[in-house]
């Protein structure tokens, strides 16, 4: 593979099917009977008393070998952050990346350096994930870019820092439109060009530590955090019989354009890392890593769940 933008990631190798039991060399009887049945998968007994070996189940649909991971990879809110982190995680991997954000500066930026540092296809695009009306035309597009997309990362998202007391549907709406309505949305619109990369297709949805507890001054987040993880499982459910992963990742406190502001507040900081076991704030890329893991064959049989991201936080405390 040559490296720049527009090189093809590498093609997936031949998916060997389930291997054929051949002869011993024995002929069999031939008066033998054929069975034109399945045979159970329990032990059964032979004519003379010995336990017959059980064959094995056959595969059901959404029982399915899963695919070499060389399909692209859509990630929302790309231009900074976990999600600038995670293309570049994905990049390395090998995976051609769509890279969508509002900061369309900052996405193109993110998707020349996966092209430029890795090697691999990579696109931009400038989109409000919220319009769903722009979702299948910068689908097509990085359809066109990247020839096919099994992998989708949902890590835009938005605080909304306010308590109950004085919210309403100008701070409400936009946080839980941001973080879960898209989510959904575009989960719905990746159900086609995941059937075409076909069975280890796999999406990861960023929610929060801020999902599993409550914080008293993030109503909206808290809200839509949780229902990220509600989603999650339930298109978790609905995708499985077509050989489609559906988790979720809940980081902790993490360096990102969301939260370095609130390091300026006196103490902020401090508290934060004397309550987390590692004692210190997350880079990004501590977050991508995890989230590649999970978009990879190496996490083949983990669908419908979350993995905190915490540096143990929430092992020990509320947050």
């Amino acid at each position: 593979m040559t490296p720049g933008a527009g090189t093809p990631a590498g093609t997936p190798g031949p998916r060997n099917g389930p291997a054929r039991r051949t002869g011993t060399g024995t002929k069999a009887p031939s008066n033998a009977a054929r069975r034109s049945t399945p045979r159970s998968t329990s032990s059964t007994r032979t004519a003379a008393g010995a336990a017959a070996r059980p064959r094995p189940r056959r595969a059901t649909p959404g029982h399915v070998a899963p695919a070499v991971p060389g399909t692209g990879v859509l990630v929302t809110g790309g231009a900074s952050g976990i999600g600038r982190a995670t293309a570049l995680a994905v990049a390395e991997a090998g995976r051609p990346v769509a890279v969508w954000d509002m900061d369309g500066d900052g996405a193109a930026e993110t998707a020349e350096m996966c092209a430029r540092t890795h090697g691999v296809r990579a696109c931009a695009a400038t989109i409000d994930v919220t319009d769903s009306s722009a979702h299948g035309p910068a689908l097509a597009e990085a359809l066109d870019s990247l020839e096919s997309i099994g992998g989708f990362v949902h890590a835009a998202g938005i605080s909304g820092p306010m308590s109950i007391d004085f919210i309403d549907e100008a701070t409400w709406d936009p946080v839980l439109d941001v973080n879960v309505r898209a989510a959904a949305l575009l989960l719905r619109a990746l159900l086609e060009p995941f059937r075409a990369a076909g069975p280890g297709s796999a999406a990861v949805l960023v929610s929060s530590i801020e999902g599993l507890f409550g914080s008293a001054m993030l109503a909206a987040y808290c809200s839509s955090k949780a229902a990220v993880l509600g989603l999650m499982r339930s298109v978790a459910h609905r995708y499985a019989i077509d050989g489609f992963r559906v988790n979720a990742v809940c980081p902790g406190a993490v360096a990102t354009p969301m939260l370095i502001p609130a390091f300026d507040l006196p103490g902020f900081r401090q508290r934060i890392e004397e309550r987390t076991p590692l004692g210190r704030i997350a880079d990004p890329a501590e977050i991508a890593r995890p989230i590649r893991f999970l978009l990879s064959d190496e996490a083949s049989f983990v669908t419908g769940t979350h993995l905190v991201v915490d540096g143990g936080m929430t092992s020990v405390t509320a947050i």
